[in-house]
C-alpha cells in the first residue's frame, strides 16, 4: 500500500512539473497547435493560422473581445465569481445554459486542453487558468488568445480571421469589423461576421458602444 502511495505521489508530481513547465513554455513560445485544432483538422477542417503580435492586432478588436467576452479581464485573477455565480443560478433554473468563463479561462482551454463539458476537464481547466495568470502577463493571456481562438472551421487566430472575412491584416481592422469578430466567438461555425444575421449584426453594435465604455473605463489598460 506505501508503495503504491508513493508512486502515486510521484506520478502526481510529475504530471503538476509537466504543467508546469509547459504552461511556462508557452509564455514565451507560441503554441504550435492546440488540441482544438489537431481535432478539426483530423475531421478533415483545413488549417488557416498566422501568428501574429499583440502590436500588429487592430486595439479595436482587443478593446472588442474584452467588451464582448470579459469585461472585468484586468481586474481578476483568472475568474469572474459573478458571473460564475450567475450562470450557476441560470442553470439551476432551467434556463438556456451559459457559461462564465474569462479570457483566461477561455485561453487556458483552448491553449491546453481538449474541448469538453465534464468537470475533470472543467478541473483541469482551473489548473492551467492558475498557471497562466500566475506566470504570463494579462497582455500574454490576450496575445495568446487572439492568436489560438477559432473564427471559422478550420479558421484560427485574429490574423487569419481578417484575411478570411474581411480580406485585409488584423492591424486594418475597423470598429465595426473587430465588433462582428467578437460576436461571433461563442458560435464561430454556425455565424458570419460577413453574412451577420439580425442577431449578429444588432449584436455587434451593443459591442460598439459597449468598446467604447472600455476605453472610457480604462479597462484595456493591463494590455497597453
Amino acid at each position: 500500500m506505501r508503495t503504491l502511495l508513493r508512486w502515486a505521489l510521484v506520478g502526481a508530481a510529475a504530471l503538476v512539473a509537466v504543467t508546469v513547465l509547459w504552461a511556462a513554455l508557452y509564455r514565451f513560445v507560441p503554441p504550435p497547435a492546440t488540441p482544438l485544432m489537431l481535432i478539426r483538422a483530423a475531421a478533415g477542417s483545413g488549417l488557416e493560422r498566422d501568428w501574429t503580435p499583440l502590436d500588429r492586432i487592430a486595439p479595436a478588436l482587443v478593446d472588442a473581445v474584452i467588451a464582448s467576452e470579459d469585461t472585468g479581464f484586468c481586474g481578476h485573477g483568472g475568474f469572474d465569481w459573478a458571473a460564475i455565480e450567475d450562470a450557476f443560478d441560470e442553470n439551476e433554473e432551467g434556463k438556456r445554459l451559459r457559461g462564465g468563463s474569462t479570457i483566461s479561462q477561455q485561453t487556458a482551454k483552448n491553449a491546453f486542453l481538449w474541448p469538453d463539458r465534464s468537470w475533470t476537464r472543467k478541473g483541469a481547466e482551473t489548473w492551467f487558468t492558475l498557471l497562466i495568470e500566475s506566470l504570463w502577463s494579462k497582455r500574454r493571456i490576450l496575445e495568446v488568445y487572439l492568436n489560438i481562438v477559432e473564427w471559422d472551421d478550420g479558421v484560427y487566430g485574429a490574423e487569419a480571421a481578417a484575411r478570411h472575412h474581411f480580406h485585409k491584416s488584423a492591424a486594418a481592422l475597423t470598429r465595426r469589423e473587430a465588433a462582428l469578430l467578437a460576436v461571433v466567438l461563442p458560435s464561430p461555425r454556425r455565424w458570419s461576421p460577413t453574412r451577420p444575421g439580425s442577431y449578429v449584426a444588432r449584436r455587434a453594435g451593443v459591442i460598439e458602444q459597449r468598446m467604447a465604455v472600455v476605453r472610457r473605463d480604462r479597462l484595456d489598460d493591463c494590455v497597453r
